[in-house]
């Protein structure tokens, strides 16, 4: 059998005590969390238990509820509490009544005076179904309240808006409503007037400022702009004003207020005024609450304002359109069924000169239209389809003849009422118009669309609509020469896709913007193409108009703006190459001190080391590699235009000439090289090895170009650049030049890289076959020597790079340069000062091969202090331009008052215009620009010392 089960065993219970003492705990627990107030009395009133929130809300000090146990201590908690309220009668009487009717339930409001609301609950307290108790509930519904009521406050003002007579009745009505919510006896609402650019008042009360009419002024510094200006709400207590004053954003504009609040009024984005309340009494302060209520019913008021203003608008229109029809400068007659004159309106007698009465005895159309068939046109023009207008050629009684328009619509009892307008003046100023748009130098145009395109399809339906079926209807003789045509009538009838790059995004996003600004469009800007292809860039003012739903016709001016694009990306491109330049020549001066002890020392070994040493080559080949770093560097201080140069007077010829063979070895037998110099070519003042330098990296750079080989020509020629050329290519100055142009028939190159054809790096070559510096070295040698340089090239048609170097009137005797050897050797004593360690140790080293007695020093003040150890002479001064302490120049002025006669030798890793910038280098001085060799610094301080 299976075992049987046994019963668990019962748990212990836990003692009756225990188990109300946790109830208890649990209930006191639930009282205090609860948000509301809760107090419960015994019959007698006596407070039996309550929760924190009930002293919260009332205020009470826990002296009161502990003297709540006699009548005296229930009295005074009750006085405690009905200083609090508004109507401390009705909290008594509440009281009073519920322990008349112990069994009942109640609720009621009470209102405090500051502001707060409180839902009032009380039941009966039952224990066994006997009433021992009351039990008080106390809710705060004060944001909800204050939420209700701000809701009807926004309601009442939409209906406000809707049955106030003005504007002035609306505000009484706005002020009124808010008032309600918060303190605003001091209350005004201000209105911008954007076209004068002004601030109206239409409501302004205040205690102190008493003027009902608050006349419109300027913009200032007030509160109310400066809500007005961010577009948010400002609460500007004291403190907050004094803030703003101080950082210069307002300005005591009318009486002194203690709390002023200024609340934006906005019509969708669109800020049109400021609502302001502000208070004057130290009892009457604002805060966060009543900013939020008049924010929030500022958008009604907002609204509300709005519409009052049109409301207002449109009745002052309609008076004025009464007005108008009863004054209108148009003539306005009745005809009979049969044609016959009934009644005309002033205007027609004054027109015409005839009295209505006068005129029904006459043949008065025989009077105005003297022949039968004029008569006949008339008379057929009765029944015309209304809205048509007929001109005509009507005589007047005085015998005037006058340009008229006609038209006329039936009337309901039978007859005709016919419309009328003398338009000899504006026939005449039709003319003067077109005069004035023919002589326009403004492209007008007027382009009709056929079909007309609806203006409920999509966007992109109504551009491709506009672009299949616009014509150019009308236009004048300027448009027409924007296009490449001779007059306007060779463009009339050309279709606007014809024109316009269709398939360009940024002009089927002008017509875009077009859509959604209303048809209508200021200053769009479209690129389209003349009859020559060519792509011009228009400036556009376009309206177009909408009939029945349809876009019909649109009018548009346009300015070409084409040259003043190309003119602004050529400053931009300039900046760009400047910002560049300054970034290259930047990184010249560490490069230089490092390269200067490469090259220096490479060069000492190798002279220790004999020939056939298994070294020699692994020297060789540091000392080239440096060369070639130091050949980089040249030509960034090029692109950057900080190299130190040494122009000459030269004849391009000469330098073309003379560069012949070399260019043609350059450029191999697959490539044809001619020269076409001009023989009366004017000199130029430039450095001839940095133009060899600029021919080179031309002719390399068309000879790349040509792989198949081709034609590379080398062109010379005097030209004078004028007004016009400089105003159409930044950079270049009006004058004259020897022009030198080097012209491939190879790829050429299209727009997108002729934009970035001087920048350094930049190359269309693969990996390995060029450093991008060859350009940007010519542009940089070129703008160093006052010149400028252009470039010209279309994709398959080969490229032209034209060199512009200004003229000189007198060439001078150009100087003949020594021949170099090795250095000769020398016994002076040179003091050496350098702060770059590896190249203070190797001018030490060079100079003492040299046999020169060599005193080093790491920094000036050492050097000063060699010098006053040191009782021998010091020939010469070899020292670094920039240095920590004093500079080169100081180090030099110190040393010349101790030891006259010395000679000064700077050097400097810095590009020229920064070793005169941080250096202050004399004019005059010797100079040797880092990186240099030991034979080159040998050389140059034999060269100072026999100078």
């Amino acid at each position: 059998m299976p075992e049987r089960r046994r019963k668990p065993k019962p748990r212990a219970k836990k003692p009756r005590r225990v188990v109300d003492s946790l109830t208890v705990s649990v209930l006191q627990a639930t009282l205090e969390s609860t948000a509301d107030g809760i107090l419960v009395v015994d019959l007698d009133g006596k407070i039996v238990s309550h929760n924190r929130r009930f002293e919260e809300i009332w205020k009470l000090p826990a002296t009161f509820i502990a003297a709540n146990n006699d009548a005296a201590g229930r009295r005074r908690l009750i006085q405690h509490v009905q200083e609090q309220l508004i109507n401390p009668q009705l909290f008594v009487d509440g009281i009073q009544e519920r322990y008349a009717e112990p069994e009942s339930d109640s609720f009621d409001m009470l209102t405090f005076k500051d502001g707060r609301i409180l839902e009032r609950y009380s039941i009966p307290l039952r224990l066994n179904g006997r009433s021992v108790g009351r039990v008080w509930s106390f809710r705060d519904v004060t944001a909800r309240r204050r939420a209700e009521c701000v809701q009807e406050s926004v309601y009442r003002i939409s209906h406000t808006a809707h049955t106030a007579d003005n504007l002035q009745e609306l505000l009484r009505a706005i002020h009124e409503i808010v008032g309600e919510l918060m303190p605003a006896k001091n209350f005004y609402v201000s209105l911008y007037d954007a076209e004068k650019d002004r601030l109206e008042f239409p409501y302004f009360v205040d205690e102190y400022d008493t003027a009902r009419d608050i006349p419109p002024r300027k913009l200032r510094k007030g509160l109310t702009e400066y809500v007005l200006r961010t577009g948010q709400p400002l609460l500007a207590t004291p403190e907050v004003y004094e803030r703003l004053v101080a950082a210069g954003e307002a300005e005591l504009i009318g009486a002194p207020s203690i709390d002023w609040l200024g609340v934006p009024l906005k019509v969708k984005d669109r800020t049109i005024g400021v609502v302001v309340t502000q208070t004057y009494s130290p009892g009457v302060r604002y805060g966060e609450s009543e900013r939020d209520i008049l924010t929030f019913v500022s958008s009604q008021m907002a609204m509300a304002i709005e519409r009052k203003r049109v409301e207002d608008a449109w009745r002052e229109q309609s008076e004025l359109l009464q007005r108008i029809v009863d004054n209108i400068p148009v003539m306005l007659v009745f005809l009979d069924d049969h044609g016959r004159l009934q009644w005309g309106n002033r205007e027609w007698t004054r027109t015409l000169g005839y009295e209505i009465a006068e005129a029904r005895e006459r043949d008065i159309f025989a009077e105005f239209y003297p022949d039968p068939a004029e008569r006949q046109r008339l008379r057929d023009s009765i029944g015309a389809p209304v809205g048509q207008w007929t001109d005509f050629r009507t005589r007047t009684k005085r015998g005037a003849v006058l340009d008229t328009i006609w038209a006329n619509a039936p009337l309901t009892g039978g007859g005709w009422l016919a419309i009328g307008m003398d338009v000899s003046d504006r026939r005449r100023a039709e003319e003067r118009y077109r005069s004035f748009i023919a002589q326009s130098s403004e492209g007008v145009s007027r382009l009709e669309i056929d079909p007309p395109v609806p203006i409920t399809l999509s966007e992109e339906e109504q551009i491709d609509r506009l672009y299949a079926g616009a014509r150019i209807a009308e236009c004048n003789d300027a448009m027409a020469r924007m296009y490449g045509y001779g007059e306007a009538r060779e463009l009339v009838g050309t279709r606007l896709s014809d024109l316009h790059n269709v398939t360009d995004p940024a002009n089927r996003e002008q017509i875009r913007a077009f859509l959604r600004a209303g048809y209508r469009v200021s200053d769009s800007e479209t690129r389209e193409h003349d009859r020559e292809g060519r792509v011009r860039v228009f400036l556009n003012n376009v309206v177009g108009f909408i009939e029945d739903g349809h876009l019909v016709r649109v009018w548009g001016t346009q300015r070409d703006v084409t040259d003043q694009r190309h003119l602004e990306e050529q400053f931009r491109q300039s900046q760009k190459m400047e910002a560049v330049g300054q970034l290259a020549g930047g990184i010249a001066h560490d490069f230089n001190n490092l390269l200067t002890a490469i090259l220096g020392n490479t060069q000492l070994l190798l002279r220790d080391l004999p020939p056939g040493d298994a070294n020699r080559g692994d020297v060789e080949e540091i000392r080239k590699a440096s060369e070639r770093a130091a050949s980089l560097t040249r030509q960034l201080l090029a692109y950057s235009r900080r190299q130190m140069l040494q122009p000459e007077v030269l004849d391009l010829n000469v330098v073309v000439a003379e560069m012949d063979k070399m260019l043609r070895r350059l450029i191999g037998e697959h490539i044809a090289l001619v020269t076409v110099l001009a023989p009366d070519l004017g000199h130029v003042r430039a450095d001839p090895n940095q133009i060899e330098q600029v021919i080179v990296n031309l002719v390399v750079n068309a000879r790349d170009a040509m792989p198949d080989g081709g034609k590379l020509t080398i062109e010379t020629v005097n030209v004078d650049l004028d007004d016009a050329f400089a105003q159409t290519h930044l950079g270049s100055v009006p004058g004259p030049y020897a022009m030198l142009a080097v012209t491939d028939t190879g790829v050429g190159m299209d727009a997108s890289v002729r934009a970035h054809v001087f920048e350094p790096f930049f190359t269309t070559k693969e990996v390995g076959r060029g450093t991008g510096l060859g350009l940007a070295t010519v542009y940089g040698i070129v703008k160093q020597s006052g010149g400028y340089v252009s470039v010209y090239s279309e994709v398959g048609r080969g490229s032209s790079f034209k060199i512009y170097l200004p003229r000189i009137a007198k060439p001078a005797d150009a100087p003949v340069s020594p021949a170099r050897g090795r250095p000769a050797r020398g016994t002076e004593t040179v003091l050496v000062v350098e702060d770059e360690p590896a190249v203070l140790s190797l001018s030490r080293r060079a100079l003492e091969a040299q046999g020169y007695v060599v005193l080093a020093a790491s920094d000036p003040a050492a050097a000063l202090r060699v010098v006053e150890r040191h009782g021998g002479t010091i020939h010469m001064l070899v020292t670094d331009v920039v240095m920590p302490g004093l500079s080169g120049p100081e180090l030099a002025d110190k040393l010349a008052a101790q030891r006259p006669g010395i000679r000064v030798l700077y050097m400097s890793g810095y590009p020229g215009d920064a070793v005169v910038q941080h250096g202050g280098l004399p004019a005059g001085s010797a100079f040797l620009q880092k990186p240099f060799s030991a034979d080159t610094l040998a050389r140059k301080v034999r060269d100072v010392l026999d100078a």
